[in-house]
């Protein structure tokens, strides 16, 4: 039997380095999976929710929500993995099962019942905990198995770095004959480059900065535009079909950004800034029928979908790793823009 208390990096309140503590998972019941937690990735949102940057944080919290390791114990309504597989689950650890959206398979969206990972609360009131830890328990229908010939170690990234940038490019179809321009060549962005090579379009990195030509040419990219070089940008104008943003700052031109779109094009957004914006051009909008879009995580099936896709295309995140013992210092990496292009921690 399973002890009912783990240990894990708790942050216990904003601008506090996390301490190694002592917690109560959730209850174990009959659809419950606990996992020895061998991986966990350092995702941007826990930067945030460390800092309560979304919104007052439930401390203390153990963040973390790419979290893989070895199946230990299953409840008696799980089917879907045993002990001993390779196992991951990202933001997401629970829905209500009963609405329109849990029941047409998209229980990312489900508005009755959603639980993070972390800094949420089940449906039995109590608090969920992340995998900067040495174990997970959780819903067993947001478990995943990892695929045979994946690492742990590249499966975590791509529960929620991968999964939010693969499932807005496939929902938008993008496809051989279409140009995306990644926004961003970053933790997000170095796998939409990927993801978008690998479903057959022409792919340009757009930055700041040239600082990673190199990085993104060996990514995939066909070219990377340095948005303030204006015959670069004037050479790309009403060119592009697809637009990924992993990055909105709030200098954001986006005169400039849309001028590069086609008519008809599709400007995704799956960056999640703590600032709103003023001064937005409708007008460009509109007159090029300009699809705005965002994208949240997205469902058990298409983490499924991401991690096989991943698999038999070669998709890997480009990572650090750190020992889980490290994890402040791994944060303060992260904190820094040292991630090139992801950070995990491995027990």
């Amino acid at each position: 039997m399973s002890k009912d208390t783990f240990n894990g990096w708790a942050c216990s309140a904003k601008g506090v380095p996390v301490e190694w503590s002592e917690f109560t998972p959730k209850t174990f019941d009959d659809d419950s999976v606990e996992m020895d937690v061998t991986h966990c990735g350092i995702c941007g949102t826990d930067i945030h929710t460390m800092d309560s940057g979304w919104g007052p944080a439930l401390y203390p919290c153990v963040t973390g929500h790419e979290i893989t390791g070895v199946c230990t114990r299953v409840g008696k309504n799980v089917t879907n993995v045993k002990v001993g597989d390779c196992i991951g689950v990202g933001a997401q650890s629970g829905s209500c099962h009963e609405c329109e959206d849990c029941k047409r398979g998209q229980e990312n969206q489900c508005k009755v019942g959603f639980t993070g990972t972390y800094n949420s609360k089940w449906k039995n009131g109590e608090k969920s905990y992340g995998g900067y830890a040495d174990k997970w328990r959780g819903d067993h229908r947001f478990v995943l198995k990892i695929p045979d010939s994946m690492s742990n170690e590249t499966a975590a990234t791509l529960l929620c770095a991968g999964v939010t940038t693969y499932v807005p490019l496939k929902r938008h179809n993008v496809k051989p004959g279409d140009k995306v321009g990644v926004i961003g060549v970053g933790g997000l962005g170095h796998l939409a480059i990927q993801w978008a090579k690998a479903m057959g379009a022409t792919v340009v990195a757009i930055s700041h900065s040239d600082n990673k030509h190199a990085d993104a040419l060996e990514l995939g990219c066909d070219d990377l535009i340095v948005i303030s070089d204006a015959k670069a940008v004037e050479a790309h104008k009403g060119t592009f079909t697809h637009f990924l943003v992993t990055y909105l700052s709030k200098e954001f031109d986006w005169n400039l950004h849309f001028s590069l779109l086609k008519p008809n094009s599709c400007f995704i957004v799956v960056d999640v800034p703590e600032h709103s914006f003023q001064n937005f051009p409708i007008q460009q909008v509109i007159f090029k029928q300009i699809s705005i879009v965002g994208s949240l995580i997205g469902s058990p099936a298409e983490i499924q979908e991401t991690l096989d896709f991943a698999a038999t295309h070669n998709v890997k995140p480009w990572t650090n790793k750190y020992p889980m013992t490290e994890a402040p210092e791994a944060i303060k990496a992260m904190r820094s823009g040292k991630a090139r292009y992801r950070i995990v921690l491995e027990n």
